[in-house]
């Protein structure tokens, strides 16, 4: 075990929370102990997942990317699982790279295991730091397989649209929000063989024309404040049942999501592409203390 301290970053998209991990040459080993005891709100640093920066070339499941993006996110769920994609950890690592100076304002792409995200910072306002501004990911298609499962809670059952958005997720509409439960375990679905890698579950309330409230179940973390990849798989769900398909109309269509902890604008173009938009920030760094990844020690987290 190295006796170096490791640093680390926390931040948020829309209170979606993430421990970040910068490592360009991919030499931190985070196996899913780790990733669990970082993620821990009581005993770790706290988020609902990791975000471990590496650089494309340096990662062998990202290797073939590199030719199109220089930074790979290795994303992991808070139990340590790894993901496809996160949409709000996509946002806050792109702040990293800016806080860090990897990259300014403007267009970057970012490898993820669901492929080469496109990203844009919005430039700050004078005086306000490399914290403010929006930042906008082009997230790719949504496939809407056929396919879909009906979900319960509490003896409430609710017909689920599967959307896919690199990661799997059941959209069901709900006429009060409350009715999802506590979500702090994961509604059952059925028949459990559409989703054989588990399944990020979104009930959603409508709130006015094109705006519309979500909660979520992310599998690997319980419900969050916030899931970008599900606002996106939201907003296609809710146009679809809206009898609004961009590709048919060749306008684009604008919704906006209000999760837990803020809101997301999410655009569907008629060539499909989903463009989501929110606000990604930086608030605090450190180190963690080496002693305390011996799992045979106990101890606080990190020393900021």
């Amino acid at each position: 075990m190295s006796t170096a301290p490791i640093a680390f970053l926390k931040g948020h998209g829309t209170e979606n929370d993430f421990v970040i991990v910068p490592d360009p040459d991919n030499a931190v080993d985070l196996p899913a102990a780790l990733v669990a005891r970082l993620c821990d709100r009581r005993a770790g640093i706290g988020g609902d997942g990791v975000l471990h920066v590496v650089r494309t070339a340096a990662h062998p499941e990202a290797r073939a990317m590199a030719d199109e993006a220089e930074w790979f996110m290795d994303y992991r769920n808070a139990d340590g699982s790894v993901a496809e994609m996160c949409g709000n950890g996509v946002r806050v690592f792109a702040r990293y790279l800016q806080h860090a100076g990897h990259v300014t304002e403007g267009d970057i792409a970012v490898a993820t295991r669901a492929g080469v995200k496109h990203v844009h910072l919005a430039k700050a306002a004078s005086g306000s730091g490399s914290a403010a501004g929006d930042v906008t990911v082009t997230m790719g298609r949504a496939a809407l397989p056929e396919d879909g499962v009906t979900v319960a809670v509490d003896g409430r059952s609710w017909p689920a649209r599967n959307v896919n958005m690199g990661n799997p997720h059941a959209v069901a509409f709900v006429e009060d929000l409350a009715h999802a439960g506590s979500l702090f375990t994961e509604p059952s679905y059925a028949p459990a063989t559409v989703y054989p890698e588990g399944v990020n579950i979104e009930f959603v309330a409508d709130r006015g024309p094109r705006h519309v409230a979500m909660r979520v179940h992310e599998r690997g973390a319980a419900e969050t404040r916030s899931c970008g990849t599900g606002a996106c798989a939201v907003a296609v769900a809710t146009a679809r049942r809206d009898g609004v398909d961009p590709a048919a109309t060749g306008t684009p269509v604008t919704y906006t999501v209000d999760v837990l902890g803020g809101t997301l604008v999410i655009t569907e173009r008629p060539d499909g592409q989903i463009e989501m938009t929110g606000p990604a920030v930086i608030v605090a760094e450190g180190h963690i203390d080496p002693a305390w990844l011996d799992p045979a020690r106990l101890g606080d987290a990190a020393t900021a």
